[in-house]
């Protein structure tokens, strides 16, 4: 127990996390972080004066066992002496109504639910349970996606609520009816350099005992993998490959605060415009800029533009900077969600594609990387609501087959694909064999033109390949060579669904 005060107590003061007389909410769910987090904040209540006001949010899924959680957080403050605050959300339906993942769904629930307890306790902390493996985990999750230095800091000991974003109709609001932007409340991360297992052995002696989440074992999560498969294999190369990612992130994190100054000076030199659809830069003097600068003035006027952005990936930053750098005059690269920069004469614009404004309600892929498919199973599409399903039909008739009305599924000869399943983007230099084409083939972005995908999306719409040929560009046409004919044997049903929101969301840590 005092090796895990002592962390806590030298990250407390390091960031400031704390001051005396500081009344906090604590956000506990049940499991082994957060009542660790509650019992050494109990524990260093009276060094610090703390007022403590236990939180818990039930997220309307999980049935009985997130009823037994919310139960037995609420007994555990009332038997330790502390107010509690517990509520239920209806997670999934505000998950269809909101048209987000479940996921993303509860993190704006939860982080709004805490900051309406945090307005009425009078607090300004709020104190969360994510610890060093959970950082661990985020960075490598940011760097598997293409994230840049504001990704790969991972998460902060201190965070200001305002930072987040809250699903609008559970944000807190003022008593005269005003929405309240909390920017005075703080996320604040005591656990942040305290590795999991070190918390489960302080559970146990302290004779704690913690609730167990049975998704934290479904690796159909992308975080789950990465805990319980890419981790363990990464550790056969350095078994300490945890604490190097999170020092790579408290590395980034200091050298991001540098950044993040010059780049706040470079952008008041070459930013002539800055509304809430369009950024102006000064093109001669944005040129003039270092390339870190041009990257990170590029990335902030997209963070600008669309605040529901998490990470920009640099393939996309590096080919709107090469544009910027050498387009002529009327040049445009696409930037992600609808964006677009257009070099002028003497300006460079970022804003609204000019085919294209917000996402369609359809499925795209916000990843550069390929996404490996299960057959038979389900795959996730990355940072979307959406999935692709997989099934082979060992009989089929070819009527409901030639008759699919449906764009987003496609029906392929199992024995014609060429290798593993897998979904990524389009690619400089692709061809497709589309059905009808009688084997020929063509550029995939001139049968993009001809389908009329807008210009914005092209680098989204999912491609299926199987090995390295495209097999269907997912919602337009399936490949010449693995469409279903009479001598084919066996059949893979596939078909793009939203993502499940009633029992499930990923157990991520945010």
């Amino acid at each position: 127990m005092t090796d895990l005060l002592h962390d806590v107590r030298r990250t407390i003061e390091e960031y400031d996390l704390l001051v005396p007389g500081d009344r906090v909410v604590v956000g506990v769910s049940g499991g082994p972080d957060s009542l660790c987090l509650l019992h050494v904040l109990m524990h260093l209540r009276e060094a610090y004066s703390l007022q403590l006001h236990v939180a818990h949010l039930h997220h309307g899924a999980r049935g009985a066992d997130a009823d037994a959680d919310a139960e037995i957080v609420a007994a555990l403050a009332t038997g330790w002496g502390l107010p509690v605050t517990v509520e239920r959300r209806d997670v999934p339906a505000l998950a269809r109504a909101h048209r987000l993942a479940f996921e993303e769904t509860a993190r704006r629930v939860r982080y709004a639910f805490l900051a309406r307890v945090a307005e009425e306790a009078g607090a300004l902390k709020i104190a969360v349970g994510h610890n060093a493996d959970d950082q661990a985990e985020t960075v490598l999750m940011h760097f598997l996606r293409g994230a840049g230095p504001a990704g790969l800091r991972g998460m902060l000991p201190t965070t200001p609520l305002a930072d987040y974003r809250l699903l609008a109709p559970l944000r807190p609001r003022s008593a005269s009816g005003e929405e309240n932007l909390v920017s005075d409340l703080h996320i604040i991360r005591p656990l942040l350099q305290v590795p999991r297992r070190k918390i489960e052995r302080y559970c146990a002696s302290e004779g704690l005992t913690p609730r167990f989440d049975r998704s934290n074992l479904d690796t159909t999560y992308f975080r789950n993998r990465l805990r319980h498969e890419l981790l363990p294999t990464l550790e056969t190369y350095n078994p300490n490959i945890r604490a190097r990612l999170c020092h790579t992130a408290a590395v980034v994190a200091a050298d991001y605060e540098l950044l993040a100054q010059v780049r706040n000076e470079a952008w008041a030199s070459v930013v002539r415009e800055e509304r809430e659809a369009r950024v102006v830069f000064d093109l001669a003097a944005w040129r003039a800029l270092p390339v870190a600068l041009q990257r990170a003035t590029l990335r902030q006027a997209a963070y600008h533009l669309r605040s529901s952005l998490r990470d920009v990936d640099f393939v996309h930053v590096e080919n709107a900077r090469r544009v910027a750098l050498r387009g002529e005059t009327n040049a445009q690269a696409t930037l992600p969600m609808g964006l677009a920069l257009t070099v002028g004469y003497e300006t460079l614009a970022v804003g609204e594609a000019s085919d294209a404004g917000r996402p369609p309600d359809e499925p795209l892929l916000w990843s550069t990387e390929s996404v490996p498919v299960r057959v038979p199973g389900t795959t996730a599409l990355p940072r979307s609501g959406w999935e692709l399903h997989a099934e082979v039909l060992e009989q089929w008739s070819a009527q409901p087959i030639s008759a699919n009305p449906d764009p987003w599924t496609a029906y392929l000869d199992v024995d014609a694909l060429a290798g593993p399943l897998a979904l990524r983007p389009r690619r400089r230099g692709d061809r497709f064999y589309p059905q009808g084409m009688h084997g020929h083939s063509v550029r995939l972005s001139a049968f993009m033109t001809n389908v009329k995908i807008p210009l914005a999306w092209r680098d989204h719409v999912p491609l299926l390949l199987a090995g390295d040929e495209i097999v269907w560009v997912c919602g337009h046409r399936i490949g010449e060579k693995v469409t279903c004919g009479t001598e084919t044997q066996r059949v893979v049903r596939l078909w793009f669904a939203r993502t499940p929101t009633v029992l499930r969301g990923e157990p991520g840590r945010t």
